[in-house]
């Protein structure tokens, strides 16, 4: 797949080249006759109208190399947060401890064991059992 995508794109970038050169070329018709704008409409003259061959090239080449791009282009990645950090946990770089004892995998993962880190499953489950022991104690 990504030889047919190489392939596309140094395809589309070559019909771009030729598309740009030949709409180059064109310009130049005017400039070679003595006053374009006496002789020809406006409608007719080479800066202002481009043939629809230079314009069809264009919108081709422009088109392979879309899809050349987008068949080149990496996986996606998931969205959900918890998708990502579970893939990139389980991979092989994040068994690797670096210095310090961090581990490679989860970025994030330094910041959320800090000391400082207020925890709001924790807090929650405190609060449950703070509740559960008032009622107690207030029942009795």
């Amino acid at each position: 797949m990504a030889f047919a995508a190489s392939l596309l794109n140094i395809v589309g970038i070559v019909f771009l080249a030729h598309a740009v050169y030949s709409a180059y070329e064109h310009s130049l018709l005017a400039s070679a006759s003595q006053s374009p704008s006496l002789r020809l409409p406006n409608e007719s003259d080479p800066k202002l109208s481009l043939p629809i061959d230079i314009a069809l090239e264009t919108l081709f080449s422009v088109l392979l190399l879309c899809v050349g791009v987008v068949l080149s282009s990496p996986d996606l990645k998931p969205i959900q947060w918890s998708k990502w950090a579970g893939n990139l946990e389980r991979s092989k770089e994040a068994r690797i401890v670096d210095e310090a004892g961090v581990a490679a995998g989860n970025p994030y993962a330094q910041l959320e064991e800090r000391p400082g880190f207020w925890d709001p499953r924790g807090a929650k489950k405190a609060f449950g059992l703070w509740v559960t022991e008032g009622s107690k104690s207030g029942s009795s």
